[in-house]
């Protein structure tokens, strides 16, 4: 009986230190930046790890009020292309963050805890 009660705390202890861990990591998230563009580079958009659009680059020559949804499509595609080029980052990091604090279970993603 007092064995199971040493693990519990145990566990118990391992999930405050992770809990610890996954807060410091998602606000170091912030520092996890990618770009991507589209239109041949006349659209950049930069995000965080965190989840923002935090740049937005258009060039001027694109800027016309009769194409507005030409450029509303280049945006999109741009933030899009960054949104998927910054995953893998985002859950890189938070493995790197808790590793060794759980086992290495495979299927556990990490990243769902960010939503």
């Amino acid at each position: 009986m007092f064995g199971n009660m040493a693990d519990m705390m145990g566990l118990m202890g391992k999930m405050k230190d992770l809990q610890s861990r996954m807060k410091d990591a998602q606000e170091q998230l912030a520092t996890i930046i990618e770009t991507a563009e589209s239109g041949g580079g006349m659209v950049k958009a930069t995000v965080n790890g965190q989840k923002s659009l935090i740049g937005l680059d258009i060039d001027k020559d694109l800027i016309n009020p009769d194409d507005k949804e030409m450029l509303q499509d280049l945006i999109v595609a741009a933030v899009n292309k960054a949104y998927e080029r910054i995953e893998p980052k985002i859950k890189e990091h938070l493995q790197k963050a808790t590793d060794g604090v759980l086992p290495n279970i495979p299927g556990l993603d990490l990243g769902g805890l960010m939503k």
